[in-house]
Order: C-alpha cells, then structure tokens, then sequence
C-alpha cells in the first residue's frame, strides 16, 4: 500500500550505471507449499484486518469526543495511525504476493519498502518515548501539567517525531543507492528487511553499515534511555505518595503505556537476538511477525481494555455508527 506512494523515479534518477542488473528482488517469504500459502493469506489477512480496524477505531474515537482532546490521547491517535503505517508497508505487498503466486519486488519498490519501514518503525518509538515524557509531567508535576504539555509542545513534539523519523530514514536508504546486486538477488524475508538486502550485494558495505548502526543506535538507544528515565522519576514519585490507592491510581495512567512499550522494545529485542543468534530464516521471520504485525494489532486492545476513557468513547462512537446501542454502551464504560 505505501510502497507505491514513494516516487519511483526519484530512485531511477539516483541510480548509478552499474545498477541496471538489479531490477527486481525475489522476496521468498514462508512456505512455497501452495496449502501453506493458502492458509497463511488467511491469517495474514485477519491479522492486518484486526490491526487495522483496531487503531482506526482508536482514531476516530479520539477525534470525535472532546473530553480526549488531551495530549496523552492525541500522542495515542499519532501513534495507532503509525502503526497502521508501519503494517501497511509490508502486509499488503505480501498479501498481494501469495494471491498472485509472485515472489517479485521491483528495486524501487524495495527501496520505497525499506523506507516507509524505517520511517514508521521509527516514528513508533519516538512516539513511545514523547508519550513517557507526557506521563513523567502528568505524575511528576501534575500542578504543572496542562502549562507544560500545552497545543504547541505537544504539536512540536509530534511534528519533531516525524521529520527525525523521515530524515533517520533517507540516510539509511540513500546509501543503498550506491551498491550493486548483480548475483542473487533473493530475499528469505516476506518484505525487503535492509539487511538482508545489504547481505546481497556484491559492493563494499561498510559505509552501509556504518550508517545503519550509527543511526539506528542515535535512534533507539536515545529515546530507549528516556524512556527509562521517565519511568524512573515516575517510579520514585509514585513510591512517595503516603496512601495505597494513591499510588494504584497514579501508576494505573501509565500502565497501558508501559506494557506497549515492553511489547514493542521486547518483540524488536526478538527480531534482532534471533537474526544475530540463528541462521535459521524461519525463526527471524516468526520474530519479525511479532514485531510488524502482532505488536501493532495488540496496542488498540491494552489501551481500551485497560482505560476507561477509550471504552466509553468506543462506545458512543460505535452507538454513532448504529453499531451498538445506547444501553450497551453503559456496560462498556
């Protein structure tokens, strides 16, 4: 779905002479047993479905009640729109692959897949980590609060987010420009993961390496070590509070967030371990359905199961849509 919304030929002007054998990739996937594949477009299907329509009901509930125009709801909006993003960049293409019997990617549609890949996977944890700082202020300095976290903060820090994420993204990507693939050109992933394309060409790629390790620890480790120091103030603030139900209530409005952020840094800790620890394709590939897929389709549920708030403006809203009506939206609150 988004790999097409990237300019192909912005990356046909970029390429070099040499490039020309690399026109297409071969993304091998999981099975090649047609029964298999059969079944897997089943559960891949209901999976992005799920996802899909789990975070856009967090959107539109957000939207259309007022009492969540707060920036803990606006960061949770932004954040279940990148995770649709995030999803859309590789289910689709997948989807699209096993209904056709095609292993084919087009180079520009590698690279505009590693992109989008980037940028949302990106965006994902920066967002976490603005929604760790909104939860520090909310606990930490509550007479403070709507001061600091004011519209412009929270549209700044949103909007900072996002051209990070897309600038992160360019510099990894505009290096692959410069290799050539003129051997194998198979891929043993169901969408084009950068180092596996980086296993296949037959340049130099150290400065390759260099990048992406340099950018992908300026931009996990960084907001991974605020995160971890919000909840470290919060910790020590909430241990304060003399009274047990004080300290229920205010670790309950960062719960959902912290079980997301466990989810995510957890599933994307999997996916590297088991790329670093195992030649095995088949367990990297579990690891990063787990990541690109199971982990998005999770976060709508802990944040309504466990909020109120998110319930009860589900529940107007699926009223609105003639969906439920009005004396079951009491239950759900």
């Amino acid at each position: 779905m988004l790999l097409f919304l990237f300019p192909a030929s912005f990356f046909i002007l970029m390429e070099p002479g040499n490039q020309t054998c690399a026109s297409e990739f071969l993304l091998l996937g999981f099975s090649a047993k047609s029964e298999i594949q059969f079944l897997l477009f089943g559960l891949f299907l209901s999976l992005y479905l799920v996802m899909f329509i789990g975070n856009l009901l967090i959107i539109l509930a957000v939207s259309s009640d007022s009492h969540l125009h707060t920036p803990m709801y606006f960061f949770l909006s932004n954040l279940s729109f990148a995770d649709i993003c995030f999803a859309s960049t590789t289910i689709p293409k997948m989807l699209v692959n096993i209904q056709t019997q095609s292993k084919v990617i087009t180079y520009a549609g590698c690279l505009s897949q590693i992109f989008f890949f980037i940028v949302f996977g990106c965006l994902d944890n920066l967002l976490l980590t603005v929604m760790a700082y909104d939860r520090f202020v909310a606990i930490c300095h509550p007479l403070h609060y709507t001061v600091i976290m004011n519209p412009r903060l929270c549209g700044l820090l949103a909007l900072g987010s996002w051209c990070i994420s897309v600038m992160g993204s360019l510099l990894e990507t505009l290096t692959v420009l410069r290799l050539s693939f003129c051997t194998n050109r198979e891929i043993p992933h169901f969408f084009c993961d950068l180092p596996e394309v980086l296993k296949l060409s037959c340049s130099n790629t150290l400065v390759n390496n260099i990048v992406v390790y340099f950018t992908t620890s300026l931009l996990a480790m960084i907001p991974f070590n605020g995160i971890i120091f919000s909840y470290y103030q919060i910790v020590s603030s909430i241990l304060r509070i003399s009274s047990a139900g004080g300290k229920y209530k205010a670790f309950s409005t960062c719960g959902s967030h912290l079980l997301v952020v466990s989810l995510f840094y957890g599933t994307g800790l999997g996916v590297y371990l088991s790329s670093a620890a195992t030649s095995s394709s088949r367990t990297s590939l579990v690891a990063s359905v787990m990541y690109t897929v199971v982990t998005p389709m999770l976060n709508p549920f802990i944040y309504s199961l466990r909020n109120r708030d998110i319930k009860g403006a589900l529940g107007k809203l699926l009223v609105k849509m003639g969906t439920l009506k009005d004396r079951d939206v009491v239950g759900l609150s």
